[in-house]
């Protein structure tokens, strides 16, 4: 397959530079791809299509303020994007500044100092001279999407996390699970669904455009998982709807493996075949993308185009702060 094939015209005005107003404010697309309907819904319409059969899986990862703005000793600026903590006070990060820095190269962030160790693919291996979480909640930003154009904000801060987010570790918010709020949740469980968590942090690939022509040539960043005991007894039990594509990664590398925690280099595309996620719950996603390619691979990639096409006539939101579709396979 050709990445090329996954490309779509999207009108600039529909990318969401802020969140909706209130969190179950958005619209939710329902596409139903047995028969290729669509369904115009408000998204806390959600709560109808779930009842005591069900479980919901939800990924309690938390955005960290993972942006950092600093110098090089010689007096460059440069900005470092925290990816993972190895340790605490060794990570691997991204680095843009005017030259590639090399190893042994030294950087300032205010009084922090940070060493360059070694070059390891599109990261570098760095160690910072205090605790990296406590640098990053003092001198760090949120990392919001490229296409957001505005510097992070108060209520970036609040709104670009979901309100389960637990376990810090992400540099994007899974952004599925951004519309529910805890009245929601709660109407839900109501119902007899039961909620389940997962973790996911999700990592920079999410960010970085696919660089070559063939959809099989391309290889996903590891990003790290962990399904608990009892979210693998509800999904063995329940029909599952996944919030987000970083669930439905974690759930279906669960079924291909039987690890339940680990490295997920998992990439869906059209011809993956789904063993545990039946239903969907998504954004609407970038051109060209992996996460596309993996709602093309749900529910066939003509009913995701005519749900596209459907969308932008209907002016819906785009991305991380748009509306949401409910997608059954």
């Amino acid at each position: 397959m050709r990445v090329s094939e996954f490309d779509y015209e999207l009108p600039a005005e529909l990318i969401a530079q802020h969140p909706a107003a209130q969190r179950s404010a958005s619209r939710l697309l329902h596409l139903d791809a047995a028969s290729g309907s669509l369904q115009d819904l408000k998204f806390d319409d959600l709560s109808n299509f779930l009842d005591q059969r069900d479980v919901l899986v939800l990924n309690d990862t938390r955005v960290v303020k993972a942006r950092l703005a600093g110098r090089k000793a010689s007096g460059g600026k440069i900005e470092l994007f925290v990816e993972r903590a190895l340790g605490s006070r060794e990570a691997l990060a991204l680095i843009r500044a005017s030259h590639p820095p090399s190893a042994g190269t030294k950087l300032e962030i205010d009084a922090v100092r940070v060493r360059v160790l070694a070059r390891e693919g599109e990261l570098y291996r760095v160690r910072f001279s205090q605790d990296i979480e406590a640098v990053l909640e003092r001198h760090g930003a949120v990392p919001l999407p490229p296409y957001i154009r505005h510097a992070p904000r108060r209520e970036d801060a609040e709104r670009y996390q979901t309100v389960y987010a637990a376990v810090p570790g992400a540099v994007a918010a899974p952004t599925a699970g951004l519309h529910f709020d805890r009245g929601m949740l709660k109407a839900i469980e109501a119902r007899g669904t039961r909620l389940a968590k997962i973790t996911l942090h999700v990592g920079f690939g999410t960010f970085q455009p696919v660089r070559v022509d063939e959809v099989e040539a391309h290889r996903m960043q590891r990003e790290h998982y962990a399904i608990p005991d009892e979210t693998v007894k509800l999904i063995q039990a329940r029909r599952v709807l996944a919030v987000g594509t970083t669930s439905l990664r974690a759930l279906e590398t669960f079924a291909l493996t039987g690890e339940r925690e680990g490295e997920t280099e998992l990439f869906v595309y059209p011809g993956f075949q789904f063993q545990v996620v039946e239903r969907l719950l998504t954004n609407f996603h970038l051109p060209k993308s992996t996460l596309l390619m993996l709602a093309c691979a749900f529910a066939g990639r003509d009913n995701i185009f005519k749900a596209y096409r459907h969308a932008i006539e209907r002016r819906y939101r785009f991305f991380s702060y748009g509306d949401a579709m409910l997608i059954e396979r």
